[in-house]
């Protein structure tokens, strides 16, 4: 890192941060709390294996963890779908941690639960969820007290959000599960005299709910207290977004633009665009609070976090917006930003921003990926704040229409191989490079009145195509060539000729940046993997952080198509999503000879 990039991190907006938290290049692992297990774990990590995720940060030479978010999800048990943004997910909770787990009786109900939910038998079973409830409830029935002082504290200290998520999930129970906003309309609009009556009737349900949140928040701080004391940063993640259906949205509809749904506009990813269905929020309205709601959010962090990720976080400076009732085939094809004057985003943005720095002191980065005005990034350097570069996407995509060099990627920026939203590295490798999606190429011929069954055999390669991409045929070796077998105009074809100009070819283009002997290979072996890693930790960029599933293909751990190994596929509900376990218990992770090969790299890089 040169010595220019630490003087002018300490001349922005979050200058403090950074002197907190020390101006050095670092390597960390991105790992879902729910990805990884210890041979105590009981269906899926919890918070005690968190601390083993430290230890084996330590093993390995990396300084960060990220986690994806921890509150608590609805149905699709989405991390950025959540009930609340304060509360904690249950199902993380580490039952082995609570008093009554010196109880014979308890252990065995908890070893019961353990037979039917074992941790590490593939994608998890989030029926533990309810198994861990039903069991919390016992243990509080038969020995959970209010009148615990600290216990007591800890509503006091949380009482912006506290009550108002416990009578949600009560309210929720009641009435059978429904969204808030079907419930009756006594409660639905939040009828004081009737909520204090239903909180009176369901009063020790509602502090279970407290009783339940306290326990989580005792365990998380636990182990951030650990990571800290082993020199470890835990790096969280601030959705930009809350569920329709959540506590948030009941408790502040005002806050909210319930006639409106978020997503993502189509890009070369994702033809249709994507609908999360999330609700955009009302910024006059939050401002006109002081701000209290984000800053309370910010407060809650702080117990558990050293450094904040904001997700999406264009989204600060225009969301696009899709209308409700728009029909859900069309995912975010039709949609607009918000604000819809451009000239209004960098202030927006901007001011969102400093917001957020002076009210914390949690160091910030920035999730920057998609279709970003430069207003964005321009905002982000300004203040001091990393933006990601992701390696797949680094690249000159106007000139070149090749890969940027390590010395050429930002040196504000978290550098990764891989988000939780893609494939992991070796999949995209497999898969996606030197391909255009299959859906988006349809579409554009459609636009074109191009006939895409008469020209795909002649453009693609079919035995190199699958996962609905497309691999270009080597044969397609010039702009001219592309534009004959379409035949339309050249002058009608730019968007065709973009898309081709920047996916055509790729794998061999980054292999000649890996500078890897002997002709390109089609499978990414150790070796591939090494040198993509090399790659990214040797670049300037001030952070480096992989997804645990790129960390784990340096040895032969991961079996068969890489591309099962996912953790999301945006746009898509499925059990397939945020569900992924590693195949490894954590206490074999950390006597892996991997655990070693991974410390070579990092300490090679100067992280």
């Amino acid at each position: 890192m040169s010595d220019n990039l630490g003087n002018y991190l300490l001349t922005t907006a979050a200058k403090d941060e950074w002197q907190k938290t020390g101006v050095k290049k670092r390597a960390g692992v991105l790992a879902p709390l729910f990805s990884v297990y210890s041979r105590g774990s009981v269906g899926i990590g919890d918070f005690a294996d968190l601390k083993l995720l430290v230890d084996w940060a330590v093993e390995t030479g990396n300084s960060i963890i990220q986690l994806l978010p921890l509150n608590e999800t609805g149905s699709a048990y989405c991390p950025y779908d959540s009930l609340s943004s304060f509360a904690l997910e249950p199902a993380y909770i580490c039952l082995r941690l609570l008093d009554s787990y010196q109880k014979e009786s308890i252990r065995k109900k908890i070893e019961a639960i353990k037979q039917t939910f074992p941790a590490g038998s593939g994608r998890i079973d989030y029926g533990i969820k309810k198994a861990k409830t039903d069991l919390l409830w016992s243990m509080f029935i038969e020995e959970g007290s209010c009148e615990n002082g600290e216990f007591k504290k800890f509503i006091i200290d949380n009482n912006y959000w506290l009550l108002d998520f416990s009578l949600f999930k009560v309210l929720k129970k009641y009435l059978k599960e429904r969204a808030w906003y079907d419930w009756q309309a006594c409660y639905k609009d939040r009828d004081a005299s009737e909520l204090k009556t239903f909180q009176g009737i369901h009063n020790e349900e509602v502090m279970f709910q407290m009783w339940v949140q306290w326990q989580l928040y005792r365990q998380f701080r636990a182990a951030k207290e650990y990571a800290a004391a082993k020199g470890i940063l835990i790096n969280g993640d601030l959705p930009i977004l809350v569920s329709r259906d959540s506590a948030d949205v009941w408790a502040h509809p005002g806050f909210f633009k319930l006639g409106f749904a978020a997503g993502a506009p189509p890009d070369m990813y994702c033809a249709k665009g994507q609908r999360w269905g999330m609700p955009t929020y009302e910024w006059k309205a939050i401002a006109s609070d002081g701000y209290r709601y984000l800053k309370e959010k910010l407060k809650v962090a702080e117990n558990f976090y050293d450094i904040l990720r904001i997700d999406h976080v264009v989204g600060l400076f225009r969301i696009w917006s899709i209308h409700y009732d728009e029909p859900l085939a069309n995912q975010g094809l039709n949609g607009f930003f918000d604000p819809w004057e451009e000239g209004v985003w960098k202030e927006h943005g901007r001011g969102l921003l400093l917001e957020i720095i002076n009210s914390t002191k949690l160091l910030l980065c920035a999730e920057d990926l998609g279709v970003i005005p430069k207003d964005c990034t321009e905002t982000l350097k300004e203040l001091g704040i990393p933006g990601n570069d992701v390696q797949r996407w680094v690249k000159d995509w106007k000139t070149r229409h090749d890969f940027l060099l390590p010395h050429e990627y930002r040196q504000l920026s978290v550098a990764m191989l891989s988000t939780h939203d893609t494939t992991n590295w070796p999949a995209w490798w497999e898969n996606e490079a030197g391909t255009v999606d299959e859906a988006l190429f349809i579409r554009k011929c459609n636009e074109r009145k191009i006939d895409f069954l008469q020209v795909k055999d002649k453009l693609f390669d079919i035995n190199l195509s699958c996962h609905a991409r497309l691999r270009w045929l080597n044969s397609i070796n010039s702009v001219d060539v592309l534009v004959h077998i379409l035949g339309k105009r050249k002058e009608d074809l730019a968007d065709f000729i973009d898309l081709y100009k920047n996916s055509y070819q790729e794998k061999e283009k980054l292999w000649k940046v890996l500078r890897i002997p002997g002709p390109m290979r089609e499978k990414a072996d150790a070796e591939i993997v090494r040198a993509v890693l090399k790659l990214t930790l040797g670049s300037q960029a001030i952070f480096c952080i992989q997804l645990i599933t790129d960390w784990l293909y340096l040895a032969d751990i991961l079996k068969g198509d890489p591309y099962q190994y996912r953790i999301n596929r945006p746009g898509t509900i499925s059990s397939e999503n945020w569900s992924l376990a590693v195949p490894l218990y954590l206490e074999e992770l950390l006597n892996h000879p991997v655990s070693q090969q991974i410390k070579e790299l990092v300490t090679a890089s100067g992280r």
